[in-house]
């Protein structure tokens, strides 16, 4: 029997393409092989390394382009294509056609992205007849809705490595389907959902399995990456996530052993910079501790880097565990604040500390990490005031702003105040689509937030080498700059003395109607200053 597990391209104004790694799919391929050696299982990447092209904007997104309207050459650029990033499902049909598997499985991971994979069950279907099943978080939040297609005959929600094979051993024995756990199927024509029942421990999972791919395909910094997941879950239950729709409600851990064979065993096979993509990577402090202890005394300095992309929280950090870290190759911290007002993050069921917060910032920077703090902005309940006040907060320390408008998903425990998702709302489950639009803010408060978060950035960016600076000392030392500093400063000055905030295109500049001006220079009055990254202070002269 063979099984093909694909990861299918998506469509959008951006990709991220650092953490594209199929890692779900490889600890479902080493659990088949374990339990059901027979079986033939191979993984296809058909996001990554696979090119990109400008393809239509949907009709859901259309509004989009009264914001996103020019090719902004400008630091300060928001989108302007959208894009096919991946192989084309033509080449993906033929390439299953030439496998010939018994079945294939396709990647749901993101709500947005789900009409890209009913697409490529499409072509697949339109070239070989196989039965296809999906899962992932999309399917996790809502199995109906892509079940609910002749293109997809199966869907497996939650975590996929235990219902994955005991649906190959009942369906190769036609036995009752109702028997496998966390199974969508249907039976005469109608959708059945099985039981969501537990998986494996996580320590008798096998490692996941690599060999379909090049270790040199995935890279940070030109130097091979790959994926360390040393817990699933999370212990809290903020109202505007989903991830338990995906792994339960138990947040559950990894022997520190097993996570260190796994390291070893990677760094083996040529890789060299470790991703620790948890959810929740440092909530057990005297386990991450003892990793980072074993980190530092296995390899040399330099020998290996190691970054959580996916976020630490900031509330199980300490001075040790940071400095440990920084020891161990950790080099970036990125950290979510959400918001400044602890009302808000109280509504939402967000555990908060400012004075924590930043202290740990400041240990941080004392450490040289390089800190990107992450914002949502628009959350329901939240007041433009409170969202400019979070960002001035973020703009006084030595931290990079991550901003991120705030977008409702299928079963995130905060989308039970709103209508169901339609099909087309789910489109617009991402955080380009500027989607939500709350009672004391509209869209174009957040298009002005983001931009200005992109500003802010920029400055923040600068080096300098005394402790303190005017925004008028870099202005006028902006020819001793590079071209897009130059390009920056001349934006940002016809911002401040025009009261216009201009995209830099190939005909000239144009002028961006979307940007509030009187809420960006309501913010611009409120900050005063700027902390740069290395803790230089940019005085505003308002």
């Amino acid at each position: 029997m063979k099984l093909l597990l694909l990861q299918p391209p998506i469509q959008d104004f951006y990709d991220t393409d650092i953490r594209l790694q199929p890692i779900g799919l490889a600890y479902l391929k080493a659990t088949v092989k374990k339990f059901l050696p027979h079986v033939d299982v191979i993984i296809r990447d058909y996001h990554h390394g696979r090119g990109r092209k400008t393809v239509s904007l949907p009709d859901e997104l259309q509004y989009l382009r009264e914001y996103y309207r020019f090719a902004d050459r400008s630091p300060f650029s928001t989108f302007y294509h959208f894009y096919h990033f991946g192989a084309s499902y033509q080449l993906i049909a033929e390439e299953v056609l030439k496998e010939k598997p018994d079945l294939v499985g396709i990647s749901s991971l993101f709500t947005p992205y789900w009409r890209e994979v009913l697409e490529t069950a499409r072509a697949i279907k339109k070239k070989w007849s196989c039965p296809i099943l999906a899962g992932g978080s999309h399917v996790s939040a809502d199995p109906l809705h892509l079940l609910q297609y002749p293109e997809i005959d199966f869907v497996i929600r939650g975590e996929g490595e235990r219902p994955l094979v005991e649906f190959l051993k009942i369906w190769q024995e036609n036995g009752d389907l109702d028997t496998v756990p966390n199974l969508g199927f249907k039976k005469n024509g109608l959708p059945v959902l099985n039981e969501v029942q537990d998986n494996y421990d996580l320590d008798t999972l096998p490692l996941p399995d690599l060999t379909d791919f090049d270790p040199n395909r995935y890279s940070c910094q030109k130097k091979p990456l790959t994926f360390i997941i040393t817990s699933r879950g999370c212990p809290h239950h903020c109202a505007f996530c989903s991830v338990h729709l995906t792994f339960g409600q138990t947040y559950r851990r990894r022997n520190v052993e097993k996570i260190m064979d796994e390291i070893r065993y990677r760094y083996q096979q040529g890789y060299r910079v470790f991703d620790f993509e948890d959810d929740n990577l440092t909530f057990y402090l005297p386990e991450m501790k003892e990793i980072c202890r074993r980190l530092v005394q296995l390899f040399p300095p330099g020998e290996i880097a190691c970054t959580a992309m996916n976020g630490i929280s900031y509330l199980s950090l300490d001075s040790e565990l940071l400095n440990l870290m920084r020891q161990a190759g950790f080099r970036e911290l990125n950290i979510s604040l959400v918001s400044a007002d602890i009302d808000i993050l109280t509504g939402h069921h967000r555990s908060a500390a400012l004075k924590k917060y930043s202290e740990v910032v400041h240990i941080a920077h004392e450490l040289e990490f390089r800190i990107v703090s992450y914002q949502i902005l628009g959350l329901p309940d939240d007041t433009l005031q409170s969202m400019v006040q979070t960002m001035i907060f973020n703009s006084r320390l030595p931290v990079l702003l991550g901003v991120s408008p705030f977008y409702l998903t299928p079963r995130m425990p905060i989308a039970a105040r709103f209508p169901p998702l339609t099909p087309e709302d789910m489109i617009r489950s991402r955080l380009t689509a500027l989607g939500y639009q709350g009672s004391g803010h509209n869209r174009d408060d957040l298009y002005t937030l983001f931009i200005t978060a992109r500003i802010i950035n920029f400055l923040k960016g600068l080096e300098f080498d005394k402790l303190r600076v005017s925004l008028n000392e870099i202005v006028c030392q902006s020819k001793n700059k590079s071209t897009r500093a130059m390009s920056a400063l001349k934006v940002l000055g016809s911002l401040v003395n025009e009261k216009i905030l201009y995209a830099e295109t190939a005909a000239g500049l144009k002028p961006i109607h979307k940007f509030k001006i009187h809420l960006f220079f309501d913010l611009w009055q409120k900050l005063e200053y700027i902390t740069t990254r290395s803790n230089c202070r940019i005085q505003l002269e308002n």
